[in-house]
């Protein structure tokens, strides 16, 4: 059975957490479905092109048809020339948007984050918070979790936690309701507070 690693207030070591059953188990396809979704609706869609019907110009035929050696053409506005209409060019009308069931949604996050306890890269914590409101004082926080990368997980982000983490290449603080199985997955640890860890597992 999965554990996850619960910290003191000075983020040392304290116990150890089993995750539930619920956790175990989980098909990786569903967390395979939710990350293609995720990465498909974040797509801008912004490549867009104009055909030779919506280019402007090009009314006159440029030469007459027969007689001066070369090949016929009714329009300068031609995808063969320069400045005319593009040809099966890509057009900013395609939906790439992909739909995710709530329950995929939720056991897609279960596997991403049962796959960090057995890495031993979950960390529950009572409360992520840094008074002082530097830089240094996260980093130290983050360095003292011993991974590259990690994602905080806080009930409710206040001003001086959030100014301390925002400059942090490493780190990414974020609330519950953005908490999903991409960011689970993406980050090297996973660092949640424990209200928000009781909700996760209510809700499993």
């Amino acid at each position: 059975m999965s554990k996850a690693v619960v910290l003191n207030e000075k983020f040392e070591k304290a116990d150890e957490l089993a995750l539930p059953e619920s956790f175990e188990g989980i098909n990786p396809h569903n967390l395979y479905l939710y990350v293609k979704a995720y990465q498909a609706n974040l797509r801008a869609n912004n490549a867009n092109t104009k055909s030779r019907g919506e280019v402007s110009g090009g009314g006159k035929k440029p030469w007459q048809q027969k007689g001066r050696g070369g090949a016929r053409a009714g329009s300068i506005r031609s995808p063969i020339f320069v400045g005319g209409g593009v040809a099966f060019g890509p057009k900013n009308t395609k939906n790439y948007t992909q739909k995710v069931n709530k329950k995929q949604k939720r056991k897609a996050l279960q596997f991403a984050l049962n796959e960090k306890a057995n890495e031993g890269k979950l960390f529950i914590v009572e409360s992520i918070s840094v008074e002082s409101g530097k830089t240094k004082d996260a980093a130290a926080l983050v360095n003292k979790i011993g991974a590259r990368d990690a994602l905080f997980v806080k009930d409710i982000i206040d001003e001086k936690t959030f100014l301390a983490f925002r400059n942090l290449p490493n780190a990414y603080l974020i609330e519950p309701n953005e908490l999903n199985a991409y960011l689970a997955a993406a980050f090297r640890a996973v660092v949640i507070e424990k209200p928000v860890w009781e909700k996760i597992v209510k809700e499993g």
